[in-house]
């Protein structure tokens, strides 16, 4: 699934496999890997090709959803950090209407998630369900309990921090 999608948004965008790698920091060997559906891509990876294409971080991960979707808590394609005790879970794509996607993150025990900016003009919603959390702006990071609501423009350098274990939070990223 990840490999297509990588491939249909490169061709897409008329990118040969070397552009593409050049403009998101990756090795050809890694996005060729990717490709070829042997690769086993990290977030900050998936992050990386989503701004270079142009694409939200959604549209590398999944398939069209049916009409009527469940996902039980716990299942569902995880996508991990290679920086950080960091791992998201998209819930919901955006379409091209509607350009935003759900995602449930979770953040282990005194780790940080350094994130760099998105594509211009997209914006983080995020919602603490248990745990504490710092996050936001990585000049201007809040502190956050459960219940509590932050957004913030997701096109510069931010962060996630959790302050307590088993943090997790839902995070709505809007693209333009």
């Amino acid at each position: 699934m990840i490999a297509a999608a990588v491939r249909r948004e490169r061709e897409r965008a008329g990118l040969t496999l070397t552009e593409l790698a050049r403009r998101a920091g990756v090795a050809k060997s890694t996005l060729s890997q990717l490709e070829a559906g042997t690769g086993n891509p990290s977030v900050e990876t998936l992050w990386a090709l989503g701004v270079a294409l142009g694409v939200p971080f959604s549209q590398l991960v999944t398939s069209p959803a049916p009409r009527v979707q469940v996902i039980r808590a716990g299942d569902g394609q995880r996508v991990r950090s290679e920086a950080a005790d960091f791992a998201g879970t998209l819930l919901a794509a955006g379409s091209h209407h509607a350009r935003r996607d759900l995602y449930v993150i979770e953040i282990g025990d005194g780790a940080v998630r350094q994130a760099q900016g998105h594509t211009p003009g997209s914006v983080e919603h995020l919602v603490v369900a248990a745990g504490r959390l710092r996050a936001g702006p990585a000049d201007a990071p809040v502190d956050l309990e459960p219940g509590d609501y932050l957004t913030f423009t997701g096109d510069v350098p931010h962060r996630y921090e959790a302050l307590a274990p088993d943090t997790w939070a839902v995070l709505i990223m809007e693209h333009p």
